[in-house]
């Protein structure tokens, strides 16, 4: 579900033009705090489409772009679309402009303040179901809009602001955020591009896919043998994640992670990717092809690895286009017997996903934390029976509906106020992050071309006809009770949920009612669901050890058990010992 920065890109600022905004002309004095926002032909020539930003922040220590979360510490931002914006023209944010946390700028305390603005860039697409539509395509970063190269940015500024009084301030957007480099490859990691016809054809324009695949100890002296396919889904992954020949470094700074409350987290992952490398490079870890797909569409960083109206046949692309060029040059088994998924949160939700519509093309999936996997449990709403996605409703009051908890139950977030950041973000589910997604991945395409919205992103009043046809698309729970008297039997002994009963989304509701499913369904379901007791997002089955320390071994959790899997489920005469050495 969450995204976290996994690396950093170094923004590289342009030489500074000396320049400030024009103000729109005008023959009245502003009224009330007004920013002009520009930016200069030298940046580009052309007009510009996007979702221009103001951030404002409190917090001295990063830039405002990258202090924005559902969580208490966020600071403020706000949004407006901007359509054929021209050199040196002003686009401008006043108290007219939606904002979160806050409402607008009129309720803006008076105060101290760094100020920046940031121009997310739209590019028009042509689909081939016949509309236009305008979207932030992603560019190698993985759908991040405050690191997106290309997008523009002004240098934060300190300001004295007060909403009270009439000021215009003007900002120019006179940075460029460069190019992502390529990862480098090595003689374990490679990593392969490939552009999908599939989904070049949809969306009128070349679309690509991307994997990073791990090889095997010992591929290159064993010619001869051919390998089970591992896809570990999850997040857009810049390079191959969590694996590390060279141990941790001595000096590296200490770095403090808020989410597990442990000092020098940053050393502990580089320790347990190095554990990784020695682990599987062992005379006994299981020899296959441990893959990491990249799949990012103009609306996440994923697409969720299966078709939908919005993003495309990205099920089928995945499917059909790459899984087999990635068997096809690194010597892969190439049947569905010995391909195997795993994945947490989106990662879950995506593992337990193909391994339904694609049944026959996969022996397994572990599925740790899933996104909701039973509608009837959207997080904290049924969208079947609920009318408003934000509140409780009943006679004399409206209760918030939470969104986001710690493992104490602390809400620490609601639901409006998560999807009031993506609106400031982005309007018709243009904000790159998750709501939006799942409302682009699960609904059908509105009158206008872009997702049909599930609720209304300021009431949160529900819309049931949206919500009916999730359920018969993508609502996993209510798809394998439709369909387990065929679905069933090429499902059996394939699926492994679990989930910990304090998750921070509260995606556990979800796991209760498909486990409620499971355990009845006949044909037996053979199927494995376990709780973390206590456990925060996202729990993996690992009762040993803490999140901090579980979620750092998803391969030596899963990969031997994909071994167990072989051995009850392998068709006579096939090749289980090429790849054993």
């Amino acid at each position: 579900m969450t995204r976290t920065t996994r690396w950093i890109i170094p923004v590289l600022g342009m030489p500074i033009l000396l320049f400030l905004a024009a103000a729109a002309s005008t023959s009245q004095a502003p009224v009330g705090l007004r920013f002009v926002v520009s930016f200069p032909g030298e940046l580009s020539p052309a007009p510009l489409d996007g979702r221009l930003l103001l951030i404002l922040s409190s917090d001295t220590t990063g830039e405002p772009r990258f202090q924005i979360n559902d969580g208490p510490d966020t600071q403020l931002i706000f949004g407006v679309d901007v359509d054929g914006l021209r050199p040196d023209e002003s686009a401008v944010i006043d108290d007219q402009v939606l904002g979160y946390p806050i409402d607008n700028l009129a309720s803006l305390p008076a105060g101290r303040y760094r100020v920046q603005a940031l121009l997310n860039r739209y590019e028009t697409f042509r689909r081939a179901d016949g509309y236009t539509v305008k979207l932030p395509p992603d560019r190698g970063e993985g759908q991040q809009w405050a690191r997106k190269p290309g997008n523009l940015y002004s240098r934060p500024i300190n300001l004295s602001l007060d909403p009270g009084g009439n000021a215009e301030i003007p900002l120019g957007l006179d940075q460029v955020i460069p190019p992502i480099p390529p990862p480098s490859e090595t003689p374990f990691v490679k990593h392969l591009r490939i552009q999908s016809k599939l989904l070049t054809e949809f969306w009128g324009r070349p679309m690509y896919l991307g994997a990073h695949v791990l090889l095997p100890a010992g591929f290159e002296e064993h010619p001869e043998a051919r390998y089970p396919l591992v896809i570990d889904h999850g997040h857009f992954p810049y390079d191959f994640e969590d694996f590390r020949p060279e141990p941790a470094e001595a000096d590296l700074e200490c770095a403090f992670s808020t989410r597990f409350q442990l000092d020098c987290y940053n050393r502990i992952q580089q320790e347990f990717a190095h554990q990784f490398y020695r682990d599987w490079t062992g005379s006994g870890f299981p020899r296959v092809l441990l893959v990491q797909i990249q799949h990012p569409t103009p609306y996440y960083d994923d697409s969720y690895a299966v078709n939908s109206e919005n993003n495309g046949p990205y099920g089928d692309a995945i499917m059909r286009e790459l899984v087999p060029e990635i068997e096809r040059r690194f010597r892969g088994l190439g049947e569905g017997w010995a391909r195997f998924t795993y994945g947490g949160s989106t990662g879950g939700w995506e593992a337990m996903a193909v391994q339904m519509f694609y049944p026959d093309d996969f022996n397994g999936a572990w599925i740790a934390c899933p996104d909701p996997i039973d509608f009837r449990a959207y997080t904290q709403v049924n969208i079947y029976e609920d009318t408003n996605a934000y509140y409780v409703t009943s006679q004399w009051k409206r209760t918030p509906r939470p969104g986001m908890r710690n493992g104490l139950g602390a809400v620490t977030a609601t639901l409006q106020d998560m999807n009031r950041r993506e609106l400031v973000l982005g309007t018709k589910g243009r904000s790159g992050d998750q709501w939006d997604i799942w409302q682009a991945v699960y609904s059908p395409v509105g009158p206008d071309g872009y997702p049909q919205p599930i609720w209304d992103k300021s009431t949160g009043r529900i819309d049931s006809e949206v919500a009916a046809y999730w359920k018969e698309h993508y609502d996993l729970s209510w798809i394998l009770r439709r369909d387990w008297q065929t679905l069933g039997p090429k499902l059996r002994g394939k699926l492994h949920i679990y989930v910990g009963d304090m998750d921070n989304y509260y995606l556990n509701n979800a796991v209760y009612l498909v486990e409620e499913f499971l355990e009845t369904a006949a044909p037996s379901a053979d199927a494995e669901v376990d709780y973390g007791d206590r456990a925060e997002h996202c729990w993996n089955g690992d009762h040993s050890r803490g999140n901090a320390f579980s979620r750092l071994r998803y391969p030596q959790m899963f990969i031997p058990r994909v071994m167990d899997q072989i051995r009850r489920n392998h068709p006579p005469g096939a090749d289980t010992t090429s790849w054993r050495y």
